[in-house]
């Protein structure tokens, strides 16, 4: 049966509508996104065995083109859709983030470097540079590695520190392995980061590390 022949409460746009989208299942929301099924498989079918096939909506989201493309009812168009879906959330968490504090919404923060960097399949080390309001003036990723780790040079970070007036910097970067736990590669060049900042007078408030599902906070974690 197409989902359109469906009583309407049952139909995912209305419900969407109706009680708002978290309400949906994953599956369902995949539904509303593709529109239209296959021959013989509705929108919602389609959506269970993507669901199933690739084992999260994740994996679905980071998928490469022709992991994606090779799967029925994909194709180029919808992979377009869904980075742009993605390239969407991205922005709209950075105008979000660029408009409050740093530090009190520091899961916003979190948020936004995972959806940024959560899916890099290198090592890439980025600088959020703060005002003396803790609000973001810019990100920018500056060092790029191999899936083993990226160099970083503390005067570059401080000639950029200069070039955006920071008042304070967050750090972050990638673990390709999916596993955000710091590494002591990791302690080690926050410490050489903050010494050269010192000099200057930029406060290193966090360094984030991102994995594929969390994100672990220096901060919290007492390692500054």
């Amino acid at each position: 049966m197409r989902i359109k022949d469906w009583p309407a409460k049952e139909r995912p746009r209305e419900k969407l509508l109706q009680n708002g989208p978290a309400s949906l299942s994953d599956a369902e929301l995949l539904a509303v996104f593709l529109r239209t099924g296959i021959v013989g498989k509705s929108a919602l079918d389609v959506a269970r065995e993507l669901l199933s096939d690739f084992g999260s909506l994740t994996r679905i989201l980071s998928a490469t083109f022709d992991d994606f493309c090779r799967r029925d009812g994909l194709g180029p168009g919808k992979y377009v859709q869904f980075q742009a879906v993605l390239e969407l959330a991205r922005r709209y968490m950075g105008e979000r983030l660029a408009e409050s504090d740093a530090l009190t919404n520091s899961d916003l923060t979190r948020d936004y470097l995972r959806a940024r960097m959560g899916d890099y399949q290198q090592e890439v080390f980025a600088c959020l540079y703060l005002n003396n309001q803790h609000r973001v003036v810019a990100m920018e990723e500056l060092f790029r590695g191999t899936i083993d780790g990226a160099a970083v040079y503390p005067r570059e970070v401080v000639r950029r520190c200069l070039h955006n007036n920071a008042a304070a910097v967050i750090f972050a970067h990638n673990h390709p392995s999916g596993l955000a736990e710091p590494s002591q590669a990791d302690i080690a060049i926050t410490n050489r980061l903050k010494l050269a900042l010192n000099t200057i007078d930029v406060r290193v408030l966090d360094h984030v590390v991102v994995g594929r599902l969390e994100v672990v906070s220096f901060a919290e974690r007492g390692l500054l």
